[in-house]
């Protein structure tokens, strides 16, 4: 059984702040270059309703695509939470609408937790798969499919 752990928390914690620090040049990078499996979701904030941008690792498994956060619940795993729903652009100004589904403890969640230590670009990939236990207690994760409302749309227009 998965058990959470203080060092892990705190190790991840430290790590999205500073990748949140980065934000700003790993955007302008993943705009030119593209990032690995690094897409732009952009959600409803819970809250203040303002939409909220955030570059995530958008994972392929079995045909279906999944977004997550490792550490437990963040603020935008809880925008997506209370929104439903999101866009996601893997490729810098399109982007699509898609619904999301939350994952419970079970076979689909940890092969998307597996697959995050596969396809993350390194050095995440060592850090994933190091933490896999720490992630399998406590990690959010979403299945993406098309919404109803899925349309290709500039990243600028409403959601």
């Amino acid at each position: 059984m998965a058990r959470p752990s203080a060092a892990w928390r705190l190790s991840l914690r430290l790590l999205y702040s500073l990748l949140r620090l980065l934000d700003p040049i790993i955007r302008v990078w993943w705009q030119t270059f593209g990032i690995g499996i690094t897409a732009e979701l952009k959600v409803r904030g819970r809250r203040s309703g303002r939409e909220r941008s955030v570059l995530v690792g958008l994972l392929n498994v079995d045909r279906h695509q999944y977004v997550g956060h490792p550490n437990g619940p963040v603020d935008w795993t809880r925008n997506l939470a209370a929104a439903g729903e999101a866009r996601v652009a893997q490729l810098p100004g399109l982007s699509v609408t898609l619904r999301a589904l939350p994952l419970s403890d079970g076979p689909e969640r940890d092969a998307v937790i597996e697959a995050t230590a596969r396809q993350q670009p390194f050095p995440g990939n060592l850090i994933y798969r190091a933490a896999q236990r720490h992630i399998k207690a406590v990690g959010v994760y979403f299945r993406l499919e098309p919404s109803d409302l899925a349309s290709s749309q500039p990243l600028g227009g409403a959601m």
